[in-house]
């Protein structure tokens, strides 16, 4: 890291939680930028996901079971 950089790090460190999150939430909203080649690759996937699908050649899971697993997985997070 870059004496620059190392010396935002310092000040960030002194500001208020609230103004940490701040600084944090417009690093991410510069740092997520569209990306053309990623989005073509997403869609390719998506597209052969769909095909496999279509021709039976992909497993599949109800959503009633995905929505079970998920609620189960949400309590064991939370504790309960």
């Amino acid at each position: 890291m870059t004496k620059r950089a190392q010396d935002v790090v310092e000040r960030i460190k002194a500001l208020p939680d609230t103004e940490k999150l701040a600084v944090v939430d417009r690093i991410l909203v510069e740092l997520d930028r569209p990306d053309p080649e990623i989005d073509r690759v997403w869609a390719d996937e998506a597209r052969a996901r769909w095909q496999a699908y279509r021709a039976g050649r992909a497993d599949s899971v109800p959503y009633a079971e995905v929505n079970r697993k998920s609620a189960i997985g949400n309590r064991k997070c939370v504790g309960r």
